[in-house]
């Protein structure tokens, strides 16, 4: 069969006149093709859970941008993402287990990031977790001031809180200033301050004081708390003893005989006596003289009256002789 074909067409070719190689046709026993081999079937896994994340501050509003991070047990990094314009953030097709999440940032000048914490992915389920982040704390710069001069000073403690709270307590040093962080829950917080112990030497500031602050590194507070000089009551101008300051007084009274009464001082004949004459040309002692404290005053006294009484009767004898001397030249004229 294959050699009459081949001749037919030799003379088909031949009887046209012209000469043409063709190939001729060849009949080839075609091979079998290989077969891809066949998908083992498919080893079942456990369900895969997964877990959505909505981060707020604590005046609870959302923060979107906040970013988190999912680690494994192993401390791989399992999945990344940032939270949305409505502070959410999803984390699907995760190996049930047990992860841990991280925030590296929370997106906002104002706020700090929350712990972290684990997380539990269970087969089949949604773990919905809310994220607080807290606002950055406002810093505190309290200065104590005399009131009269400005002069700042140490050793005044305040106390600083809101509601019913105490939050901080602060104590000036010794250039009368000091600084903290004050923790604040909203953008704009408002808090009081009152001086629980005043500096040395001063009276205590009682009023309470009130100011604004929010969260944020740029944020500064001022708390200025002024002091009065606390009186001073002056020294006494003499040393206090244990003495009595009245000495008891040595001068006679109708109740007391004076311990003079009984001294006699001789007198001369004619002149009347200590007694007697100072009971009758002595004044009375003026109020507030000093009291008498012993026999030299009427001592004293007795003199005088003796010298005044001689000096008395010798001016009496010198006339007594004028008077007789007189008389004796009248007579002889």
């Amino acid at each position: 069969m294959h050699a009459r074909l081949v001749r037919s067409a030799a003379v088909a070719v031949a009887a046209a006149g012209t000469l043409t190689w063709a190939p001729a046709a060849s009949a080839q026993p075609s091979e079998p093709t290989p077969s891809a081999p066949a998908a083992p079937a498919e080893t079942p896994t456990p369900d895969a859970g997964s877990v959505e994340i909505t981060a707020k501050d604590t005046a609870g509003d959302v923060l979107p941008g906040a970013t988190f991070l999912l680690l494994d047990s192993t401390g791989q990094e399992a999945r990344r993402g940032k939270t949305d314009a409505q502070g959410k953030l999803a984390f699907p097709d995760l190996t049930p287990g047990v992860y841990r999440l991280k925030e590296t940032s929370s997106g906002s000048p104002l706020h700090e990031v929350a712990a972290d914490q684990d997380v539990i992915v269970t087969p089949g389920a949604t773990t919905r977790l809310t994220i607080t982040d807290p606002f950055k704390a406002a810093k505190i710069l309290l200065q104590a001031k005399d009131d009269k001069t400005g002069k700042l000073l140490p050793g005044a403690t305040v106390n600083i809180g809101t509601g019913a709270s105490t939050l901080l307590t602060l104590t000036t040093g010794s250039k009368g200033t000091a600084s903290g962080e004050l923790p604040v829950s909203s953008r704009k917080t408002q808090f009081w301050v009152k001086e629980i112990k005043a500096p040395a030497g001063y009276d205590l500031y009682k009023p309470s004081k009130t100011f604004s602050a929010g969260p944020g590194a740029p944020v500064t507070v001022t708390v200025t708390v002024t002091n009065a000089m606390a009186a001073t009551t002056p020294p006494p101008t003499q040393k206090p003893t244990n003495r009595p300051t009245d000495k008891p007084s040595d001068k006679p009274s109708p109740s007391k005989p004076g311990k003079d009464e009984d001294v006699s001082v001789p007198s001369a004949p004619g002149t009347p006596t200590v007694d007697q004459t100072a009971s009758s040309t002595a004044a009375p002692a003026p109020a507030g003289s000093l009291a008498h404290t012993g026999a030299t005053p009427w001592l004293i006294g007795s003199a005088g009256v003796l010298i005044a009484a001689g000096g008395g009767a010798l001016i009496a004898a010198r006339r007594r002789r004028t008077d007789n001397s007189t008389d004796d030249g009248s007579s002889e004229s």
